[in-house]
């Protein structure tokens, strides 16, 4: 499955890559898409099997939401609680 993540920072973003790189999972660092929402205007795009880390501690505090792209939309698998 194809997922995106948005981090409320660029470094966030850089240590979700990394995260993904530790799984063995493909993915990389582009535009948040016009359609999300993005502190910081860069996201992941990652490929995995099932998105078994959403939601759990795993996720770092920098993620700001990790959806799974559909064909034509977005479905919301993570976002970040707010304080």
């Amino acid at each position: 499955m194809t997922c995106i993540a948005t981090s409320f920072s660029h470094f966030g973003a850089i240590r979700f890559k990394q995260l993904c790189g530790s799984r063995g999972w493909k993915a990389r660092l582009m535009p948040v898409p016009r359609t999300l929402s993005s502190s910081c205007g860069t996201c992941v795009q990652f490929e995995c099997s099932a998105p078994e880390f959403c939601p759990s501690p795993e996720v770092p505090e920098e993620i700001e939401q990790i959806v799974e792209v559909l064909p034509d939309s977005y479905r919301e698998l993570y976002r970040a609680e707010e304080i």
